[in-house]
């Protein structure tokens, strides 16, 4: 029981990195106009984490509501800033050791609801600036990414991978059917979309592979999608005892097969598309200056 909680912990951890760096890249930032003030919660509680407490979470909640927990400012600074892991460069050592729980709450009605989320990650980079007194600069480097390529000499795409027409549909006068551009389902080792371009695809397929991806299939349009597979924590996962024999483990009630395939064999099974590592410029951000914050 108790490997399975230590995995269950450190696997949270990692999917808590990939739902929230996965949102904020879908949900870009809007400058804000001159004459309003920038986007920023009302109020805001920063404590350092119990020990003892193993839970490990980080969401964005209806009305301006943001909470995480368990969670190191690392971790916090790659979803304010939409970056993968080795987009973040310098900081003290306690930047991905030291946890802490978040509260913050955003004014009440201060947003409607399609701007809410345009302006979360401005929200939380504003609370780092202000209770981590975080100082950050942007640099071009070399790294190691992927390309996502057609995986099939003859290109053609897996049963997974459908093209949408859904813009022209809806444009027609007659359009009746409820069709959805853009629609978006995420969680533990599955992506849906429908009627999305790839380029937005690859904002949620980059946290899933922990590495920038850039797009050199050549494809063009709108698409369907349904992408399934087993996280590498999970591929690890061992049985436990008080398990009955023949079932699955679960994930917050969620059964998943760690037996599944891999994020590379899924795709090229699934979608016909294929990762492949090489190595181009990327953006990355250098912390600067950051301060324990003062407890409240």
């Amino acid at each position: 029981m108790r490997n399975e909680q230590t995995l269950r912990g450190a696997f949270l951890l990692a999917i808590a990195g990939i739902v929230a760096v996965g949102a904020a890249y879908a949900l870009r930032a809007q400058a804000p106009a001159p004459d309003t003030k920038p986007p920023a919660f009302e109020v805001a509680s920063v404590k350092p984490h119990n020990p003892d407490d193993q839970q490990v979470m980080m969401v964005a909640q209806p009305g301006g509501r943001f909470v995480a927990k368990n969670i190191p400012l690392r971790l916090l600074i790659r979803t304010a800033y939409r970056l993968q892991d080795d987009q973040v460069l310098g900081g003290p050592k306690w930047l991905a050791s030291d946890r802490f729980d978040i509260v913050a709450k955003a004014e009440e009605g201060a947003h409607d609801p399609p701007d809410e989320r345009n302006q979360l990650v401005e929200m939380i980079q504003a609370l780092l600036m202000d209770r981590f007194k975080l100082e950050v600069h942007h640099e071009t480097k070399e790294l190691p990414i992927y390309s996502l390529v057609l995986a099939r000499t003859d290109g053609s795409l897996g049963s997974q991978l459908r093209r949408n027409d859904c813009e022209r549909i809806l444009a027609a006068p007659d359009a009746t059917q409820p069709l959805r551009c853009g629609s978006i389902s995420n969680g533990t080792g599955r992506l849906s979309f429908r009627g999305t371009p790839m380029g937005q695809i690859l904002q949620f397929l980059s946290p899933a592979v922990n590495r920038v991806v850039v797009d050199r299939t050549g494809l063009t349009g709108r698409f369907d999608l349904d992408l399934e597979w087993t996280p590498d924590q999970l591929r690890e996962f061992k049985a436990s005892a008080d398990r009955p024999p023949g079932t699955l483990p679960q994930i917050n009630g969620v059964p998943f097969d760690p037996n599944g395939p891999s994020i590379f064999t899924a795709l090229q099974e699934q979608l016909g598309l294929k990762l492949e590592s090489t190595k181009g410029p990327v953006d990355v951000l250098v912390i600067d200056h950051a301060e324990q914050p003062t407890p409240d």
